[in-house]
């Protein structure tokens, strides 16, 4: 399933948290950004439901808070998987074969860039460079680097953090 289709899933206690620190910022000039980081922290993303309990507690258009959510790339407006694989797609990675790598994680996950697993263990995004080009191509499971991977390697190293759960 998609992670644009996934429900949301907050609970009153962070409901509550939020709407606590939202008190405390709404007379603060320019309390916008740090309460989309605060809920962003919160939650893990910025789902519309959060968005909006964001415009109606400091009085913001929530178009506002959509423009804002969505140009700041620390923004999400989807859920994260546990592992959050990223594949670069960026030019020495590109030209040694991450399209490929990046088909082959879309077909095992059933997901496409910016989408989470049903189950919420993965996530997966088309990054630029990571860095690393002389490994290219590469691939990140949260803080892990894997370097000079082909297709045949992916479901090994996906199925180490299927074990992990």
């Amino acid at each position: 399933m998609k992670g644009s289709t996934l429900p949301f899933d907050g609970t009153l206690e962070q409901e509550y948290q939020l709407r606590q620190k939202l008190q405390e910022l709404k007379q603060t000039q320019g309390a916008l950004m740090p309460a989309l980081q605060f809920a962003q922290n919160l939650y893990g993303y910025l789902p519309y439901e959060v968005q909006t309990i964001i415009a109606e507690e400091l009085d913001v258009n929530l178009s506002e808070i959509y423009g804002v959510a969505t140009f700041y790339s620390q923004f999400s407006l989807y859920p994260k998987g546990k592992y959050q694989i990223g594949i670069c797609l960026g030019t020495a990675c590109y030209v040694n074969g991450s399209q490929d790598i990046y088909e082959k994680l879309q077909g095992l996950l059933g997901i496409k860039s910016g989408e989470c697993t049903e189950d919420r263990l993965f996530s997966l995004d088309a990054t630029r460079c990571v860095g690393c080009c002389g490994m290219a191509p590469v691939m990140t499971v949260n803080e892990d680097v894997y370097g000079r991977i082909k297709p045949s390697d992916v479901e090994g190293i996906l199925a180490k953090y299927k074990e992990r759960g």
